[in-house]
């Protein structure tokens, strides 16, 4: 968001700035936004647990409609990982090592209720194990308790890339639909038998009641931005990739991620509505 926050500034000429509000699965921002003038100037990220709060949660607004799409970016990859001298050095051995410790194998996310916490649920009740979630305000939390020896192991987004290539984590399982191809020997989920196809799409969202010009405005200058060499080279470091989304394809992207939210909560036992 930083690369793209100074591109977007030069081609608005005015300057945009970057307001980190950690915690409560990364959803503050949206929230903030129900409150916010509807006039371009607040803006906020909306990444996938924005489409499972009003199950989880008792809000009084509905993600799918309280909130303007203005332009679809990129998405995370996710992944299990153990610190680089675990003995733990594949998925067998992470079940193997959970049937004979129950309850005592422990994993970070970024928070309860995350993509990552649901994911691993899922994965607990396919082998039928009984994990120690333990949950973070964010995903540098999460990490940096990893690599202090503080949990075993972290279910991450695309922010392990960094410790895993400077050799101080291990990725052991991939949630995407295919390998990721910095990491091309690391099976997903999906090939280690499990029917989960796990990734986090996210943009860039406004205040319900945006003026349609403002909205194309702020569209416009994002878009042109994501076509940059230095966009495209920051999403490398972490193995993503654009994935842009018209307003129009947000907003329907957002009605069904919460209809599959609910779902999957449903399942799980979790959803409070």
């Amino acid at each position: 968001m930083r690369v793209l926050a100074e591109k977007v500034g030069a081609i608005l000429k005015q300057p945009v700035v970057i307001e980190n509000k950690p915690g409560a699965a990364g959803v503050i921002p949206t929230q903030t936004l129900q409150s916010a003038a509807p006039d371009g100037y607040t803006l906020a990220i909306a990444p996938a647990g924005v489409y499972r709060l009003p199950y989880t949660q008792a809000i009084k607004w509905d993600p799918a409609k309280d909130l303007t799409y203005i332009i679809g970016l990129t998405g995370y990859a996710f992944a299990i990982v153990v610190p680089a001298n675990s003995p733990i050095k594949n998925l067998d051995d992470y079940v193997a090592y959970a049937k004979a410790n129950p309850g005592k194998l422990t994993y970070s996310t970024p928070g309860v209720a995350t993509t990552n916490h649901l994911t691993m649920e899922q994965v607990s009740r396919h082998y039928d194990i009984s994990l120690n979630h333990i949950p973070y305000k964010g995903s540098a939390e999460s990490l940096q308790a990893i690599v202090a020896g503080q949990v075993d192991s972290a279910a991450e987004t695309s922010a392990f890339v960094p410790y895993v290539d400077a050799g101080k984590l291990r990725l052991i399982a991939v949630w995407g639909n295919k390998r990721m191809s910095r990491y091309p020997s690391v099976p997903t989920l999906k090939e280690s038998g499990l029917n989960i196809v796990q990734t986090s799409p996210w943009g860039l969202v406004g205040p319900k009641g945006m003026d349609p010009i403002v909205a194309g405005r702020l569209h416009a200058a994002f878009k042109q931005a994501m076509e940059t060499k230095e966009f495209k080279d920051v999403l490398a470091r972490f193995d993503m990739e654009p994935d842009y989304k018209s307003p129009k394809e947000y907003q329907a992207f957002a009605v069904e991620s919460m209809k599959r939210e609910k779902e999957i909560l449903d399942i799980l036992g979790l959803s409070q509505k």
